[in-house]
């Protein structure tokens, strides 16, 4: 506790001031809106997904002094260190099938930081405290971008395996893409975050190419031998994405990984392959995005026993824009279900969500979420500011 309290401390000593790839940070640096990258924050526009993959430069407009002169020019020393603060609350009704309200305030909050470090290299990461718990690092990476002039983009550090299906931390809604996190059975292998490699390539004809190698076990501590990956196996994702005749995107994902479970004579490797696909449009004021997934976990732990377990699921989004970038306020609805061998994983809920901008970074919410196997729903009021 004190440790995380002294952490807190020295990041706020400094300027602080918000997701994924989406601080106000770069908003000071650039003496621009957020509304130029997002709409509303945190979710990115095309502009944004442009200057993320750009190593946060933007290729029109120089930030003014933002590297200090030392008079040695293969030093790129930030003048100003980029800070910023993302902060979220809620009252809720029958959380967790509780049956009672909550004052769940704070929910998170979160210090990030990204910057340009010169030339193509960037970095970006954020220290996150959640639900009461000890704090940690999610997204941590340095990111290359148009390496040796090839075009090719690299990120080396942790991320999430899905941001090239759909970015969680940049949703609008509180209630989450629940099948990109699932991990049924005793399998620790999900395509939330993850530590690896991220290779990224567009082709003139509007494809774009991602490569991933990771680890296959999250983002936990170290293990045995002081290594991070639970075995010797590493896994395997791969995407491509078409834009077609700029009306809608769609994507194919394949992930193919191996995992070690139980321990000593005991231990079996199981197998795991993730199929799946998503597409992404937008007509007038809506944004629709759909993804559907499978999967086959082969000779994994059931209990005491092996056994093969499939899975098969998506979501379905909808969101409103009335003014498109100038709106206000916004609605949207979300859809989830997993079917599985696994009951635990098994899941069907839909959401309503609603949300007004009383600033440009600060965003009062609504949501009712129903769990279609549960009688009641939840409700959730509350805010999300970034400075």
């Amino acid at each position: 506790m004190k440790k995380n309290i002294l952490l807190l401390a020295i990041f706020l000593l400094a300027t602080i001031a918000s997701e994924a790839l989406a601080i106000p940070a770069f908003a000071r640096k650039y003496s621009m809106t957020c509304k130029t990258c997002h709409s509303p924050f945190p979710r990115l526009k095309e502009y944004g997904e442009e200057f993320a993959g750009n190593g946060f430069i933007l290729k029109d407009k120089e930030a003014p002094r933002f590297f200090m002169e030392t008079g040695d020019e293969e030093l790129s020393l930030i003048r100003d260190f980029p800070l910023a603060m993302r902060i979220e609350g809620y009252i809720t009704q029958n959380h967790e099938q509780s049956k009672g309200p909550d004052l769940y305030v704070p929910h998170s909050f979160k210090i990030l930081s990204g910057a340009n470090l010169g030339g193509n290299v960037a970095y970006y990461l954020y220290y996150i405290l959640e639900e009461g718990k000890p704090g940690k690092l999610e997204d941590a990476f340095i990111l290359f971008s148009d390496v040796l002039g090839s075009g090719l983009g690299a990120a080396i550090g942790q991320f999430q395996v899905c941001d090239p299906i759909a970015k969680r931390e940049l949703r609008l809604s509180r209630d989450d893409y629940m099948i990109l996190k699932a991990h049924p059975g005793s399998s620790g292998i999900s395509l939330a975050y993850d530590r690896g490699v991220m290779l990224t390539y567009g082709l003139p004809t509007g494809t774009d190419l991602v490569f991933q190698v990771v680890n296959g076990n999250g983002i936990g501590s170290t293990l045995a031998f002081d290594n991070f990956d639970s075995d010797k196996h590493k896994n395997f994702f791969v995407m491509a994405m078409q834009d077609v005749a700029g009306l809608f995107t769609v994507g194919g994902n394949v992930y193919i990984g191996k995992e070690d479970m139980g321990a000593g004579a005991s231990t079996v490797t199981s197998s795991v392959n993730m199929y799946g696909g998503n597409v992404v449009t937008s007509f007038g004021p809506f944004d629709l995005t759909g993804v559907y997934l499978f999967r086959k976990d082969k000779g994994t732990l059931v209990g005491p026993a092996t056994g093969d377990i499939e899975t098969s699921g998506g979501f379905a989004e909808l969101i409103y824009l009335p003014n498109g970038d100038d709106s206000k306020w916004y609605v949207g609805s979300l859809f989830n279900i997993i079917d599985s061998d696994d009951p635990a994983t098994k899941l069907k809920t839909v959401s309503a969500f609603t949300g007004y901008q009383v600033r440009r970074n600060i965003r009062l919410t609504g949501e009712f979420r129903q769990d279609l196997n549960n009688k009641y729903g939840m409700f959730a009021f509350g805010f999300v500011a970034a400075f």
